[in-house]
């Protein structure tokens, strides 16, 4: 957030609801909203979904203009066989092999240690530590809700993926970008899952010169 607004641009980050056990893509929806609601934000605005929180933001788009979807670390194909295919190969065997804790609630809780090896390759051990002290546990139903989508909604769409990335497959998600670009290649950074935390310069230049 600082190096974009060091570039000129207001940024907020919302807190999805992924600790609420029953929270699925409206609540998910909701958060958003009500985040640029209370930024005072108009339609000029363009939404950074990182991860899962990739599918989140064209349910955004659904519900108020916005500029452009981002899709960092991520590439939600909408449905159909080719969709399912590319999901099935979208994790790595690195992520699948992430050792998971259910608590209570039915929510993931990751391992300190494969979190650091997923999603912070790339990271100083400072910035590792600091991020895993503040992730939260992932409730299930983002996961198993059909993703209430059929087309997309009117805002330009650009794809980051980065080549390192611990969780999401590079050649699934390339593929997957061109079918969300209708043929044109997502863009390709160094790094690791977070590259907001190990190359939050470099990423703030590519969303900035991306039209956005």
């Amino acid at each position: 957030m600082p190096e974009l607004e060091r570039l000129g641009h207001e940024a907020i980050a919302p807190d999805l609801p992924c600790d609420n056990p029953g929270a699925g893509y409206d609540e998910y929806v909701a958060a958003v909203l009500d985040a640029m609601d209370e930024a005072g934000a108009g339609s000029d605005v363009v939404a950074v979904g990182h991860s899962l929180g990739g599918f989140t933001i064209p349910l955004v788009a659904q519900r108020r203009p916005l500029r452009r979807l981002v899709f960092l670390c991520t590439a939600p194909v909408i449905g159909g066989p080719r969709a399912d295919e590319l999901r099935a190969r979208m994790v790595t065997p690195r992520f699948g092999a992430m050792v998971r804790f259910r608590d209570e609630h039915g929510r993931a809780v990751m391992s300190a240690a494969d979190a650091w090896d997923g999603f912070y390759g790339d990271c100083d051990d400072a910035t590792a530590a600091w991020s895993i002290a503040r992730l939260r546990p992932q409730g299930a139903r983002p996961m198993l809700d059909p993703w209430p989508i059929t087309s997309w909604p009117d805002a330009a769409r650009s794809v980051i993926l980065t080549r390192d990335d611990g969780a999401v497959s590079l050649d699934a998600a390339r593929q997957a970008g061109r079918l969300i670009l209708d043929g044109a290649e997502p863009i390709l950074m160094d790094g690791s899952h977070s590259p907001f935390l190990s190359r939050p310069a470099e990423l703030a230049r590519l969303l900035h010169n991306t039209n956005v």
